[in-house]
């Protein structure tokens, strides 16, 4: 596995820690699944975005039409 380095807010590592100890998992496992979870949501959004118009021009124009 790979090592990546970055500074974080104080506050910010607070919550880390503080749901590594809620969990019992590491820090490490923490911001990595933290990490997927923005990957995939960034995907999605970009994805969504770019099938919009092909949705409206076939007639659905809210989420709910879709998702």
């Amino acid at each position: 596995m790979a090592r990546l380095t970055f500074a974080i807010d104080d506050a910010l590592l607070r919550q880390v820690v503080r749901l590594a100890k809620l969990t019992g998992c590491s820090k490490s496992e923490i911001v990595r699944n933290a990490l997927r979870s923005e990957l995939r949501l960034q995907t999605f959004r970009k994805l969504r975005q770019s099938a919009l118009p092909q949705a409206a021009a076939k007639g659905y124009v809210f989420d709910e039409d879709v998702f």
